[in-house]
């Protein structure tokens, strides 16, 4: 018997996915996954890296309940063109989540600390 409140509905009703044993939030970020693991194989990225933190803010001594806070990106990869090595980050979003305001805020500040990475966002 299937109880209707057994599982929690997602957010935004992405349906999570395993691929390679890794769990996906969402089918398309699955999806971009298998891609670059094939352009991975075709030597046209490399060094993959799933789901790598990035931290934004500090903590701050001797203030209470203060922590270091991360912005965690989907996709983490060099990307070979032209004999040159360019760092990437890509976050798969939907356009609901493009939106959201600590989303924003949270990329605003990877694209100022991090300015030698390529942000994408699919």
């Amino acid at each position: 018997m299937k109880y209707p409140y057994s599982q929690k509905r997602a957010k935004y009703g992405n349906k999570k996915t395993v691929v390679d044993g890794i769990t996906f939030d969402s089918i398309k970020e699955s999806l971009v996954y298998q891609d670059l693991k094939i352009l991975e194989k075709q030597g046209i990225i490399q060094n993959l890296e799933l789901q790598k933190k990035f931290a934004i803010v500090p903590k701050i001594k001797g203030v209470k309940g203060s922590r270091t806070r991360f912005y965690i990106a989907d996709f983490v990869f060099q990307e070979i063109k032209n004999g040159e090595i360019t760092k990437v980050i890509v976050d798969v979003k939907s356009p609901i989540t493009r939106k959201n305001p600590v989303y924003t805020l949270k990329k605003q500040l990877v694209q100022w600390q991090f300015p030698h990475y390529e942000f994408r966002e699919m």
